[in-house]
């Protein structure tokens, strides 16, 4: 890519058709590697029409770009699925004071994606995220005040942890700071299991404990999984919350009552429930990013 592509009066002309919340959503889909149409209504728009028309523009304008993933024969068309563009790439990196370059954006990176076998693991994720957001735009009494994704938990913790995401969640007068760990069932459940050694690990090490929160796809799968979690050693020190999203029936979606700490037969709590649950945890400062946590 030249760097006349994008040059001062491309890029003037461009920033006259962006509004305050175009750029949030460009910023959002790099950060988060892809989004569907679907998630970027939850956390922008109020329609599907206004996203859809919307979307549409960016993509016109080169700014995203996207795709549809096949689906088995009977289930229908998957929502579009919208990666960073690399006028979209420009954009951000004029916004951050770098050349393209160095902003480290590559097309057939972020469409790599598509064939990427963690899709339905990423867009899973976002689906968490989204529909968090979604719940605080509608309740004046709840907020994720921060979510990061993968790429930047990796940044702070390396290879101690590997949380999925790491969030704070505020409802009414409780708040949680918490772990992800989004199974979609294709790990055995033993390795999904050991992955609290690692959390165990960065609690002694960081002398803050963080509940890990594991969301599986079916009953059946949390009920082998908290079997296995049980007799992990790691439990006693981490607290431990499981949930299946077999059991999404309400707008409230993961912020719902889903919730079932490891030490508990019931009944589910709700997410922000959850720090009542475990008044020891106490209230604490999100961790700041590294320098140099951008990818």
């Amino acid at each position: 890519m030249t760097r006349s592509r994008f040059s001062p009066a491309v890029l003037a002309a461009l920033a006259v058709r962006l509004t305050h919340r175009d750029r949030r959503i460009l910023r959002t889909v790099w950060d988060h590697r892809v989004l569907t149409s679907q998630q970027i209504t939850k956390l922008f728009f109020d329609t599907d029409t206004a996203t859809r028309k919307r979307l549409l523009t960016l993509h016109h304008m080169g700014l995203l770009e996207r795709f549809r993933p096949n689906r088995p024969i009977g289930m229908g068309a998957a929502p579009y699925h919208y990666v960073l563009g690399a006028a979209g790439a420009a954009v951000l990196a004029a916004e951050d004071g770098v050349d393209f370059p160095a902003f480290g954006y590559r097309r057939d990176r972020a469409l790599g994606i598509a064939l990427n076998q963690r899709l339905a693991h990423t867009v899973g994720v976002n689906d968490f995220y989204a529909d968090l957001s979604w719940h605080a735009r509608r309740q004046e009494n709840s907020c994720l005040v921060t979510w990061w994704p993968e790429h930047r938990c990796s940044a702070m913790w390396g290879e101690t942890a590997r949380p999925d995401g790491y969030g704070r969640w505020s409802e009414n007068s409780h708040s949680l700071d918490f772990f992800l760990e989004f199974d979609t069932g294709t790990e055995p459940l033993d390795r999904v299991a050991a992955k609290l050694s690692g959390y165990a690990a960065l609690a002694r090490g960081s002398m803050i404990i963080t509940p890990v929160l594991f969301s599986v796809h079916s009953n059946r799968r949390e009920v082998n999984l908290r079997k296995r979690l049980l007799g992990h050693q790691a439990a006693e020190l981490v607290p431990i919350a499981t949930a299946s999203r077999a059991l999404l029936f309400s707008d409230d979606g993961p912020a719902g009552a889903l919730w079932l700490p490891l030490e508990a037969g019931g009944p589910r709590l709700r997410l922000a429930e959850l720090a009542s649950h475990w008044p020891h945890l106490g209230r604490r400062e999100a961790a700041e990013p590294p320098e140099g946590s951008r990818r």
